[in-house]
């Protein structure tokens, strides 16, 4: 393997980045550093803005400005709008649609089979690049970018690649067949045949419809009683037919119909009681002489309803009456699905037909999404292994030209595009199109955003702005060593200090003290946090870790400045590795608060995809006698995984190691005076928007 000296990564993954002229600098951090090997290429990067907005619950800010790309670790895995994805009630949605935080299923392997779980969407932004259509042998037809990856039989394989040479990658070849269920069924339009139907299967499956004479001795005299019951465990089911029998001009009354015991669930149930409406509905519910395929879906989802159950991936369908088993099976057979039915023959009660559908689970989903039954628990496919007998051999792959793709990031770090197994993307959404390697491309494809000032001053002046803190260093360090010369975050803090606009610094370089006047203005207005990350004390360490990164002398020597300056400083101890430099956190609390900071924090390392051949790279090369205890305790700390990408946890980790650093960090922050990962509230009090021709508008 090929070793560059003076970087972090000891490889290079197929490099993803797009390819326009480059310009090779000298971006040395200071003299104490290595030199470099292998040059920097540096490329402007054309942006419309230049605010992120951010939505993650454990990310402290909600807008971020990333003056340079070139320390994110991730391609655009994409696919179209309307992709359909598979989503954690069993329902379908457009992969456009979706939204941050939506409940989904992905895959995780368990013992000898990948199988469904449920996750949540963390990330999700979208792109315009080269699409390509690949078409299956069952007619499914997948639309995704070329660095889009498939679960195959052969693992993950992208759309695209390269035979041999610098392009060479596992990718889809025809004949490849991959892993899940088929194309997803789009959902039935609910219009009059389709609400018909649905009322007729769940109210001739569970409801009471009927006459009856009262008790003269109850009421006074004898009368006729015309009644509608319907009582159901499910509130989804109960309220569909509520809404589509009061659309049909039938309003009926709500009430408990039984209490919660122990054994049971509480029942809700709805009534109405009086000729005209109990005719009504009888009217609703008939049997028609000429079924539409939207009657029949409807009566599927209604009759499942009431009577279905799913479990152990059997999708059943029991009913006593013969005739209504005879609706169900033209239902199916109309629909095209392929059952069979088991008679039940019971001696002290009547006979029970039981329908049960073949096919295996895509069948299962099939009858879901074309049916639509109201009752998501029924839906309920999570544990099944990913297996199926479709047909989902690669039959063609053909450019489609540029079209705006869409794409993801999940807790499980895949969902299910169109009933295939498919890769999300680990890259933050604002570099989801910059074709970054995580490896030496990391550190030596640097973009920057050349005209950012002009779009900020653009942005802040747009009408209707909310002033509210905005975060540099969120993705990259704004200190990179190119801005030494191009000035790109200077330009920044000169508008924001000009507006008066609260911002955060992250830096782990000391050249942020070449910019003490803009930020000692700032301070005077509670408009100023900066926080200095530290990663150790050791310099060899440091240089094995960061070999380009600014010293632990000057990061120290900054946090000392900056307070000094009356700038509120905190520090992050980040990343935090298991058995490599977790033993200095309290070292490091107690330097820092030495040198003034006010506010301490930390993050756990993260190694998400193709960083883990990176990181393992590192201590193969560095820490070879420990590696696998490294690799042991990273996961112990993320679930038995390398890596944990959900909210909540995905910063500091679970489990007893990660439980004692997080016990260590807190009681050596209490004994130094440090607050954890807090610094004072900012003010957006001072802010002024830019006026036209550079003026500023006074606040009244």
């Amino acid at each position: 393997m090929e070793r560059y000296r003076g970087r972090g990564a000891l490889s290079n993954p197929p490099p993803r980045f797009l390819h326009e002229r480059t310009e090779a600098v000298d971006d040395g951090w200071y003299q104490e550093e290595l030199p470099d090997s292998i040059a920097t290429e540096v490329r402007p990067e054309p942006a419309r803005s230049v605010i992120t907005r951010n939505d993650s619950p454990d990310i402290p800010f909600e807008q971020s400005i990333n003056p340079y790309r070139g320390c994110e670790h991730g391609c655009p895995y994409c696919a179209s709008a309307d992709t359909l994805v598979l989503m954690a009630d069993g329902t379908t949605r457009p992969l456009g649609k979706l939204q941050v935080g939506d409940a989904i299923y992905g895959t995780e392997r368990q013992g000898w089979y990948r199988r469904y779980v449920r996750t949540r969407v963390l990330a999700h932004w979208s792109v315009i690049k080269p699409a390509f259509r690949v078409l299956l042998a069952d007619g499914t037809e997948l639309i995704a970018g070329a660095d889009h990856r498939f679960l195959t039989e052969r693992g993950w394989k992208f759309v695209q690649g390269e035979p041999r040479g610098a392009g060479c990658r596992p990718h889809l070849t025809t004949g490849n067949k991959l892993y899940g269920v088929g194309a997803l069924a789009a959902g039935p339009a609910k219009e009059g045949d389709y609400r018909a139907g649905y009322l007729c299967g769940l109210i001739r499956g569970d409801g009471t419809l009927g006459i009856y004479r009262s008790h003269p001795e109850r009421v006074g005299s004898l009368s006729t009683i015309h009644t509608f019951r319907l009582a159901l465990c499910d509130e989804e089911a109960l309220e569909r037919a509520a809404g589509w029998l009061r659309d049909a001009s039938v309003e009926t009354t709500r009430f408990q119909f039984a209490a919660a015991s122990a054994t049971r669930r509480p029942m809700q149930a709805i009534r109405a009681q009086t000729r005209v409406k109990v005719d009504r509905i009888r009217e609703i519910i008939a049997w028609p002489n000429g079924a539409t395929r939207a009657w029949r879906a409807g009566f599927l989802a209604g009759i499942f309803d009431a009577e279905g159950s799913y479990s152990t991936g059997v999708l059943r369908i029991s009913n006593t009456d013969p005739v209504i088993i005879r609706w169900i099976c033209d239902a199916l057979a109309v629909l095209g699905f392929k059952f069979t039915v088991e008679h039940h023959h019971r001696d002290v009660i009547r006979p029970i037909d039981v329908v049960r559908l073949l096919g295996g689970l895509g069948e299962h989903l099939r009858f879901f999404h074309t049916v639509d039954p109201a009752i998501l628990r029924k839906r309920d496919i999570a544990g099944q292994a990913v297996k199926s007998e479709a047909r989902l051999d690669v039959e063609k792959i053909e450019p489609i030209g540029a079209m705006r793709l869409y794409d993801i990031t999940t807790g499980t770090e895949d969902y299910i595009a169109n009933g295939i197994v498919s890769h999300n993307c680990y890259a933050r959404p604002s570099h989801a199109y910059m074709d970054l390697s995580p490896g030496i491309d990391f550190e030596t494809k640097i973009f920057y955003k050349a005209d950012a000032a002009r779009l900020l001053e653009q942005e802040l002046s747009r009408p209707g702005y909310i002033p509210r803190q905005i975060t540099l260093g969120a993705n990259t360090d704004p200190y990179q060593p190119l801005e030494r010369r191009l000035r790109v975050t200077r330009s920044i803090l000169e508008v924001l200090e000009r507006t008066r606009h609260p911002v955060n610094i992250v830096t782990k370089g000391a050249l942020i003290l070449r910019d003490l006047d803009l930020l000692t203005s700032l301070a005077r207005d509670a408009l100023i946090n900066v926080f200095v990350s530290i990663t150790t004390l050791d310099v060899e360490l440091k240089r094995m870790l960061e070999p380009r990164a600014a010293s632990p002398a000057a990061r120290l020597r900054a946090v000392r400045e900056l307070t000094a300056a009356g700038i509120a400083t905190g520090v992050l101890v980040a990343p935090v590795i298991p058995a490599v430099n977790d033993g200095e956190v309290e070292h490091i609390l107690a330097a820092v608060a030495a040198a003034g900071a006010m506010s301490a924090g930390y993050v756990l390392l993260r190694l998400p995809h193709e960083l883990k051949q990176v990181f393992r790279e590192w201590l193969d090369e560095h820490l070879p006698e420990r590696a696998e205890h490294v690799m042991a305790l990273v996961r112990d700390a993320r679930g038995g995984r390398e890596n944990d990408p959900n909210f909540g946890s995905r910063m500091v980790g679970t489990g007893a190691w990660a439980k004692l650093l997080a016990d260590r960090f807190a009681l050596a922050c209490k004994r130094h005076g440090l607050t954890r990962r807090r610094l004072p509230e900012l003010s957006t009090a001072h802010f002024r928007a830019p006026g036209r021709g550079g003026q500023m508008t006074l606040p009244l």
